[in-house]
């Protein structure tokens, strides 16, 4: 059983509404399946939605935040269990220990680093906990092109493919990332 998922997702909103309102149904499915939130401690862009409805439905949150981003305007206020840490590396192996999955949504390139950083851990047989991918709107199309490319032109096996799971619905994902 996961008790918690590790969600990467961007310090901004995006220019498209629904990013949001798909982080935020995320985060009730999380609780209604009683599972907690491990994300990176913010409380703006995509993270600060997450992390509000899974508060607002009285889910746990841990957060998990870098000295030099622990500041009043990023870090999220009503985070109860935030864990300040030294740095990046200290960030992600610390979620890394308190999680049982990880699930990315839309973000930038710190989304993008720490997706695959887990995905090249679970290649690596460093962990086998499942990895999702939130594709709202077609956001990992381009991910799943690369990995693909990496194949076709020999750089990584074909089970490459089976290192994520993606799908655009939260419910959807959670089932197959738990199953």
């Amino acid at each position: 059983m996961v008790e918690r998922v590790c969600v990467f997702c961007g310090s901004r909103t995006g220019d498209d509404p629904l990013f949001h309102t798909v982080a935020e149904e995320l985060g009730r499915e999380l609780v209604a399946r009683e599972i907690g939130l491990v994300y990176g401690g913010g409380g703006i862009g995509l993270m600060g939605g997450i992390a509000d409805a899974v508060l607002a439905a009285e889910g746990e949150v841990i957060g998990v935040i870098p000295e030099g981003l622990a500041q009043p305007e990023v870090m999220h206020a009503g985070v109860s269990d935030m864990r300040v840490v030294t740095d990046m590396h200290e960030r992600k192996a610390l979620m890394h220990t308190l999680c049982g999955a990880y699930i990315a949504l839309p973000g930038g390139v710190g989304t993008y680093e720490e997706l695959f950083e887990v995905v090249a851990w679970r290649q690596l047989k460093i962990h086998d906990k499942p990895i999702g991918l939130l594709d709202t709107r077609g956001y990992f199309q381009d991910f799943d092109a690369m990995i693909d490319r990496c194949i076709e032109e020999g750089f990584l096996k074909e089970k490459g493919r089976d290192l994520t799971v993606r799908e655009s619905d939260p419910r959807l994902l959670l089932d197959r990332l738990l199953s």
